[in-house]
């Protein structure tokens, strides 16, 4: 995983992305949203990526089960507005100098792997795999 600067994160951003990602993961299982926008659909945190000063993060989170855009627009719009009880919640389980500011995205990792299995298993690459080299259809 880079960083849009072309720079792997350090091994501290990685070991606390990934607390804040179990953390915020058990605020969102123990259920204590009341937001409507939640519905009883649980939410997965698949990734969380920290800024170098550790006091920005971007949560990559995904409804289980899919979802439309409506209703992935609605759950980040939810989780925008309890960010401010979900920071004073990691502060209090997180041993940081600082919680960090938390920002929401819709992780759209799982649909591009399936556009790229679906691709693999088209019936075109099917038979440019069973074609020899050098005697490809043009």
């Amino acid at each position: 995983m880079k960083r849009r600067d072309g720079k792997t994160p350090s091994q501290r951003q990685l070991r606390v992305g990934e607390e804040v990602r179990h953390a915020l993961a058990w605020l969102l299982e123990r259920g204590e949203m009341r937001d409507p926008a939640f519905g009883g659909n649980p939410l997965t945190v698949t990734e969380v990526r920290i800024s170098p000063d550790l006091k920005n993060a971007t949560c990559f989170v995904t409804p289980l089960g899919g979802g439309g855009e409506e209703e992935i627009a609605h759950v980040l719009e939810a989780l925008e507005r309890a960010k401010g009880f979900l920071r004073h919640e990691l502060a209090e389980r997180l041993n940081l100098k600082y919680a960090p500011k938390l920002s929401f995205a819709f992780d759209h990792s799982f649909d591009e792997a399936g556009h790229i299995d679906k691709l693999l298993h088209s019936d075109q690459v099917a038979r440019d795999i069973a074609a020899p080299d050098g005697e490809e259809d043009a």
